[in-house]
Order: C-alpha cells, then sequence, then structure tokens
C-alpha cells in the first residue's frame, strides 16, 4: 500500500498495519507522518517504543535481535528503525525482508528513511514494506502550491490569514515549511490579526521602524525618510526579506492604481502616499523598479554579490523618483 501524507490520517483512523516506511527529506512532514502512526499505535495498544539509529552494518544485529526478543512486560511495542542513507545495502534489506514477513502481531515496525531514488524504491525491502504495511513518501510543497499549504495549515491552527498575510509567510520563509509553521504558531500564540498588518506587527517583533512606514514614505515620494526608516529598520536587525516583501509589494499596489484608477489601495494604506505615487508615474519606470528589485532578491539569496541593503535603498530612491544610480542596462535584456 502506498498513501501519501494527507491520506495517512484518514488510514489510520480505519486500522494500524504491521508496518509503515515514511521517506522523504522535507523534516516537518515526514515528522508529522511518524508522529500519526506513533500515536494511532499507542492509542491501539502498542504503549511501548524502542529506537534503533542505523548507521554501520553491525547496528542490524541490534535491530534483529530486538525484534526476535520478547517485550520486557509483555507489551505491544512500536519498533522504530531509523536509516541514515535510503540505500542501506543488500544485508540490511534482506534483515528488513525478514521482519516484514514475519509480521509479529506484538509490534509496529516503523522505518524512517530519507528519500528514495528511483532504483532504491524498487528494492525488494520495499516492496516487501508495500505489500504488508504501507510506504508514505514524502515531497517538498512545490512553489506554486506554498501558499495554498499555508493557508491550510493555518486554518488548521484556528488562524484565519487573508492573502496579504500569507504572501509575507511565504517571503519570509521561502519554502521552509518548518520555519513556516513555526512562525504559524508564534501567530497563534501572540493572537495576531488576520491581515498582513497584524501578522507583519508579530513576526517584525513591533518594530520602532516598521517596513509599512518605509513602503509608505518611499510611495509618498520622501526620499529623506524613506532611508531614514530603512537605515533604523536595518540597524534593529530586521530581516532583509521583510523589507523587500514591503518594498516590491508597494510596486504591486502602484501598479495596481495605475491600471484600475482608485483601487490598489492594500495594507489599508493611507491613500495620500499611493495617490502621490500615481501623480508621479510619468516620472517612474516599474520596469526598471522591478529591475531593481529582482537584483535585492538574488542578492539576499547570495546569487549576486552586493549589499542588498544598498540595493534598497536605490530602490526606494527610485520609487520617489529620486534615483541615485541607474540600474544596470543588462537586466533589461
Amino acid at each position: 500500500m502506498k498513501l501519501t501524507p494527507d491520506s495517512l490520517e484518514a488510514h489510520l483512523a480505519q486500522k494500524v498495519l504491521p508496518a509503515y516506511l515514511i521517506s522523504g527529506d522535507e523534516p516537518l512532514l515526514a515528522a508529522e507522518a511518524a508522529d500519526a502512526v506513533r500515536a494511532r499505535a499507542r492509542a491501539v495498544g502498542f504503549t511501548e517504543r524502542e529506537v534503533h539509529f542505523v548507521e554501520r552494518a553491525a547496528d542490524w544485529e541490534g535491530v534483529r535481535a530486538s525484534a526476535g526478543a520478547l517485550s520486557l512486560f509483555g507489551s505491544r511495542r512500536v519498533l522504530e528503525v531509523r536509516l541514515s542513507s535510503g540505500r542501506p545495502g543488500a544485508a540490511a534489506g534482506a534483515v528488513l525482508v525478514t521482519l516484514l514477513e514475519r509480521a509479529d502481531p506484538d509490534t509496529v515496525l516503523l522505518i524512517l528513511a530519507p528519500r528514495l531514488d528511483r532504483d532504491a524504491q524498487s528494492a525488494k525491502w520495499v516492496q516487501a514494506v508495500e505489500q504488508h504495511g504501507a510506504w508514505v513518501p514524502v515531497w517538498p510543497v512545490e512553489a506554486g502550491k506554498f501558499i495554498p499549504w499555508l493557508r491550510a495549515r493555518s486554518r488548521r491552527l484556528g488562524l484565519s490569514l487573508d492573502a496579504q498575510a500569507l504572501e509575507l509567510l511565504a517571503a519570509r520563509t521561502e519554502g521552509n515549511l518548518l520555519a513556516a509553521h513555526q512562525e504559524l504558531e508564534k501567530l497563534q500564540l501572540l493572537g495576531s490579526g488576520t491581515g498582513a498588518a497584524g501578522a507583519l506587527e508579530a513576526l517584525a517583533d513591533s518594530a520602532r521602524f516598521d517596513v509599512f512606514r518605509l513602503s509608505e514614505a518611499a510611495l509618498a515620494g520622501d526620499p529623506g525618510r524613506s532611508l531614514r526608516v530603512l537605515a533604523g529598520l536595518r540597524a534593529e536587525g530586521t530581516e532583509p526579506t521583510l523589507v523587500l516583501w514591503a518594498l516590491t509589494k508597494a510596486l504591486r499596489d502602484l501598479a495596481g492604481a495605475l491600471k484600475r484608477p482608485g483601487g490598489g489601495r492594500g495594507w489599508q494604506r493611507p491613500s495620500a502616499a499611493l495617490d502621490a505615487a500615481v501623480r508621479r508615474a510619468g516620472r517612474l519606470s516599474l520596469r526598471a523598479l522591478i529591475v531593481r528589485a529582482a537584483r535585492a532578491d538574488r542578492m539576499i539569496k547570495g546569487r549576486l554579490r552586493g549589499d542588498p541593503w544598498d540595493e534598497m535603498a536605490l530602490l526606494a530612491a527610485d520609487l520617489c523618483a529620486r534615483p541615485a544610480v541607474s540600474a544596470p542596462r543588462s537586466m533589461f535584456k
């Protein structure tokens, strides 16, 4: 049997199989799947748990001996085997096949492994897991599905975040599910509001120089205030990803307002700042601003040499229609 992390819970509500293999390189989802198996097994009477970390051939003797020994208190148990590689080798595979075919009614075998490549998936021990139990491969969440994943995860935690708050979380965590879950738990603990403003206040720890003030100053066309707020954000240790998110969101708001006059006012920002940006739109090049933002993003991620804070200062100045340095022509090609 083959399951997904999403279908595992419904499956466990119906029955507990003799064996489960959970494989993958996504720590949060793999850990949650393993926790679900342990919790359900414990609920139906498998109250003991033995854990074996297998890193070398000699470790398998301990696994074999433990599987063949009776429980100290005659209790049913979860025998957990953690593999350091998705290719444990022929001898190790033979041990696993033996354990799986034995199907001890007093033992649930839980195997945790890294991602299995195509060859590893066809190994006899993996096939034995599918025959006698269930294999739960865990795959990373694709970039296009990250925000829907955040939305579903926030609902599970009793949060109702709006689209802008979810976008902020996605920018902050960049596909790291564990980090994203921790941020959502922080919002739950702090009882934050549902919008981007409430989420940002919690995530940025209510910084005195907050990123909303930066984007508002840049849209209003005030370069002095923009650079002062930017310097304050940097001094207070604000993550550059959050700062860039705010500036690029301001660009999208401006682009939306230009396409839909009177609209595009995100974050409940005072209309005066956005109106000021619309009035000087003739002196702005949205294309050049996007190029500047893309350069800052690449610098933050280490894909382009340079200081992202300097690049964001130039972006803020450009947005104020007070450009200090022109964007490189090569970026337009």
